[in-house]
């Protein structure tokens, strides 16, 4: 079931709401927590009810070894179960994946049969192993099977996270406050929801009509210009952004109609100064996770530089290849560990050779910023690639490789110079795979301001404490950007809402529910 379908919005999340509140208002807390159960495993069996079965196979073995943990704590029975977890994840995740390029090694043809990827299997399972790891450390029990449950199972974040811990959530349902609607956490959770509808239907799903067809083309062996390349590579960029940023404004907000506060996971990651700085920024509960339960028992930064940058390089492939089972994924894994390592060294050399002045400090920004920004497109070109040679043939477009073509009226300005330099005058975009090219330039360019220059939705409701750990980052100061329950902020919302709801494409699901 997608948040951005007419289904979810006017009969499911009103149905759920409406029930759980009117149970648990008169003190019927098991009951009510019961219903959000039954509610979110009907919310994950709506694509495939065949896999209800596996999730509840998963939630049955990962709380009978955290109850297990939390008792007698043992490293193998942990082993055990985090082995157990990664085994799922492996066969239907990666098994064919592995087994291809078994083939392609030994020139062998062994196949197994298609393996149809369960939804949100790499999320719920990172939960879970978490959860086990915290148990055998001594940082959170659980004895309670129902209250287990809805912690893995709570709709707002099964699907495409954020990756919860178990102390986060459930305390907050211990909470007798928490079971009476309040119209302050229905009017937040409701903002913030319809800003993530927004960010979804008006703004990712336009642009990628624009990234689709260029990396479709590159696939196919043609031949891209310069600007379609970057055309393209740019138009994910921002539909990538603005999907995952919905998404997770949509999850945030659904909790809070509940009167749950998720953490946060996502904090305008283009507005990044350096790489460290994005990664702090994007999917922050996944990179919270590999740092901890990852980066962390490898040894960190504890063991010197060189052990510092291998255990970076090896948590950043993993990350990789946790996104999908490909080389494109796992080449992008480690392009991201090459650019953390680099940021690191530079750090190390250069930190202090710094003036600390106020126009040093602004082109420093600016600098790292721009660069920052064209170091993660190049990456995501890997990322949303479907082949390795898909992804070379987009490279070798972005570089100038194919020649730079201009307008054919370019020639009388530059002559045989521009001929000299390599260029040709068949069009900015002869090869038509990009669309509406002034359009699209100038929803680019629209979508790069908003990307550096707005306030995300957690800073314009940062009163309202919309999320658990929103104040690590340094939200502004400014009054007149905080949201308050007003009549024109009612008016605005209800316009965007409506707007939004009618640009709803039923076809048109989250990327990050693939991964």
């Amino acid at each position: 079931m997608l948040f951005n379908s007419y289904f979810f919005i006017f009969v499911f999340l009103p149905a759920t709401l409406l029930g759980f509140h009117l149970i648990g208002k008169n003190g019927h807390h098991r009951v009510a927590i019961s219903w959000l159960v039954a509610a979110s495993l009907f919310f994950y069996g709506w694509w495939n009810p065949a896999y209800l079965g596996l999730i509840l196979a998963s939630i049955l073995f990962n709380y009978a070894t955290g109850v297990s943990l939390g008792v007698r704590p043992s490293k193998y029975v942990l082993a055990f179960g985090v082995a157990v977890n990664l085994s799922l994840i492996g066969y239907f995740k990666y098994a064919n994946f592995f087994l291809d390029n078994f083939n392609v090694l030994i020139g062998a043809n062994i196949h197994l049969e298609h393996i149809i990827l369960p939804l949100a299997i790499s999320f719920f399972t990172f939960q879970q192993i978490a959860f086990l790891v915290d148990a055998y450390r001594g940082l959170t029990r659980e004895y309670n099977f129902l209250h287990y449950c809805l912690f893995v199972t709570f709709f707002p974040q099964l699907i495409a996270g954020p990756i919860v811990h178990h102390k986060e959530m459930l305390p907050q349902f211990a909470k007798d406050k928490l079971y009476r609607l309040r119209a302050s956490h229905l009017a937040v959770g409701f903002t913030i929801f319809i800003l993530g509808l927004c960010k979804k239907v008006l703004f990712a799903d336009n642009i990628a009509m624009y990234a689709s067809p260029v990396f479709d083309a590159a696939e196919n062996g043609v031949l891209l210009t310069f600007f379609e390349a970057w055309g393209g590579a740019l138009a994910y960029t921002f539909q990538l952004y603005f999907d995952f940023s919905g998404y997770s404004d949509m999850a945030i907000g659904i909790a809070r109609m509940f009167g749950v506060i998720l953490p946060i996971n996502f904090y305008s990651p283009y507005k990044a100064n350096n790489i460290i700085d994005f990664w702090r920024r994007w999917h922050i509960t996944l990179s919270r996770f590999l740092r901890d339960y990852l980066y962390f028992p490898l040894g960190g930064n504890r063991k010197g530089p060189v052990r510092r940058y291998t255990n970076v390089m090896i948590t950043m492939l993993l990350g990789g290849l946790w996104h999908g089972a490909g080389w494109t994924f796992i080449l992008w894994g480690g392009l991201h560990g090459l650019y953390i390592s680099i940021n690191h060294a530079w750090n190390s050399m250069f930190a202090d050779t710094y003036t600390h002045n106020n126009r040093t400090l602004l082109f420093s920004k600016i600098t790292g910023r721009v660069v920052t920004f064209i170091a993660v497109v190049i990456g995501w070109v890997l990322f949303r690639a479907e082949s390795l040679d898909g992804a070379v043939n987009m490279y070798s477009s972005m570089i100038g490789y194919n020649g730079i073509s201009l307008p054919g009226r370019a020639e009388a300005i530059l002559g045989g110079f521009g001929n000299t330099l390599g260029f040709t005058y068949s069009g900015m975009f002869h090869n038509d795979v990009f669309g509406n090219p002034v359009s699209g330039i100038l929803l680019l360019f629209f979508m790069l301001l908003v990307v550096w220059f707005a306030p995300n939705t957690l800073d314009w409701l940062k009163r309202e404490k919309p999320a658990l750990g929103l104040d690590v980052f340094s939200t502004p100061k400014k009054s007149y950007l905080e949201w308050k329950p007003n009549v024109i902020n009612t008016i605005f919302i209800v316009i965007i809402a409506v707007i939004a709801i009618m640009f709803i494409q039923q076809e048109s699901e989250f990327l990050y529910f693939q991964f």
